[in-house]
């Protein structure tokens, strides 16, 4: 039996049935010269056992974070994943589950979507959260876009500390909808507070600053948000969900709209993705923004049911009035998310938030203290930060790859002119033994 498992007599009984000779007869609309002459050089066929064995061969070439020690950060991050979350997250009810448009047989799904509405609202500090979007840059995105709706303004300043990537996005988003964007600068690492307020008009919609920002500096925005306020703008703010473990909340910095990645939160790195995008917002938005909101109510007798309460996307109400055509819930993920919330709780948020700026400290102090190596912001930082070094950082990834370090994210990726600048994200998984052997490795390079 072949790789695909009709025989011989399958496949003519299934030709006789359409009237055809042979297979050759079905492909004749193709062009000759389009066609395959040979047969493709797969080699000999394999037994299942070899075929595995093959296969996990080909895989062990490839070298990853269980392999190696990993300080690559810039939006998705290395952190402990508890084996409970694996273990509630891959039973079957929540790892098949299907959108819940019938309430009666999926209260269980319905059920975590609105803890995790909750718990991001508790994480935030805000009034409603959605049921999630694809991602944080997504979800940058679709903030804008609920501020120039509900503004009915056209004009958008972002910080130039902003992820790249998330900017890039806003920037597609956008287009076709009349809509400008100005970028403000940073400077030291930060927003250039000044010269975004400079920005501002009355035609402004909103204000997109991060914080961590993407070189993992903590931003002053109070400045910001009193002059977007005062002239009846929103203020989006863009969130490390982690860094709320013992950083001011988006509510308590006057945020409009909080969005963020969730990716930290119980979901490994996973090659870049999947990711999950958060999205909470004041009350007043809560029609406006997109997804899906999950709702808590009582049936005729009185027993707690759960509930699509608004749908604001064009499958299900008038194309017109949809705010945005966002067709997912990330609803595994955010899953997943939830558990890892609930067990870390309140208390465990600050411990590992601290251990994180804790390790991401002592390690910056470490590589200070090489020769001509030095940080490259004078500001206060979460759990990363940037290095300025005496050689191209290509180099170093290259030499610590080899000592089995993935030391760092070169920042001539997003930038140019910046070969010499590593990005380093520190996380709880990274012993004060594993700190010391990357300063050792990295004195070593030079």
């Amino acid at each position: 039996m072949t790789y695909i498992a009709h025989t011989p007599d399958d496949r003519e009984q299934m030709l006789a049935g359409i009237g055809v000779g042979s297979i050759e007869d079905l492909l004749k609309t193709i062009p000759e010269n389009l066609r395959l002459a040979d047969p493709l050089a797969v080699g000999e066929r394999l037994s299942e056992v070899e075929l595995a064995a093959h296969i996990e061969a080909l895989a062990g070439q490839n070298s990853h974070r269980d392999r190696l020690l990993c300080f690559m950060g810039g939006g998705v991050y290395d952190h402990y994943v508890p084996a409970v979350v694996d273990f509630l997250s891959s039973r079957s009810e929540f790892y098949t589950a299907y959108t819940p448009y019938q309430a009666e047989v999926a209260q269980g799904t319905l059920q975590v979507i609105y803890e995790f509405q909750s718990l991001i609202c508790r994480l935030t500090g805000m009034d409603v959260a959605n049921a999630s979007l694809y991602d944080g840059a997504s979800a940058v995105a679709e903030a804008a876009l609920v501020s120039t709706s509900s503004t009915g303004r056209k004009h958008i300043i972002v910080s130039g500390a902003v992820h790249p990537r998330y900017r890039e996005v806003l920037h597609t988003y956008t287009q076709g909808r009349e809509v400008t964007i100005d970028q403000s600068p940073e400077v030291n690492g930060v927003t250039d507070t000044e010269k975004m307020i400079g920005l501002i008009s009355d035609k402004t919609a909103c204000v997109i600053v991060q914080s961590p920002n993407f070189f993992g500096q903590l931003e002053d925005i109070s400045a910001i948000e009193s002059a977007i306020h005062r002239v009846g703008g929103l203020l989006i703010y863009v969130f490390h969900p982690l860094a709320l473990g013992i950083c001011r909340t988006p509510g308590e910095a006057g945020a409009d709209l909080a969005v963020g990645e969730g990716q930290p939160l119980g979901n490994p790195p996973n090659y870049g993705g999947p990711l999950l995008g958060l999205l909470a917002a004041k009350k007043q938005f809560v029609r406006r923004i997109p997804g899906r909101l999950v709702g808590r109510t009582v049936d005729e007798k009185g027993r707690t049911g759960y509930v699509m309460t608004l749908q604001t996307r064009e499958q299900h109400i008038r194309r017109e009035k949809a705010t945005s055509n966002i067709c997912t819930a990330q609803a595994l993920l955010a899953t997943r998310a939830t558990i890892y919330t609930s067990l870390l709780g309140r208390r465990g948020f600050r411990a590992l938030a601290l251990v994180c700026a804790r390790r991401a400290h002592y390690l910056a102090e470490k590589i200070s203290a090489l020769h001509r190596f030095s940080l490259a912001y004078p500001g206060p930082f979460f759990n990363e930060f940037v290095v300025s070094c005496p050689i191209t950082c290509r180099r170093i990834v290259e030499y610590m790859s080899g000592q089995g370090i993935m030391p760092g994210i070169d920042l001539s990726r997003y930038f140019s002119g910046r070969e010499r600048d590593l990005l380093v994200c520190v996380t709880e998984k990274h012993s004060p033994a594993q700190l010391d052997r990357f300063v050792e490795v990295l004195g070593q390079v030079v």
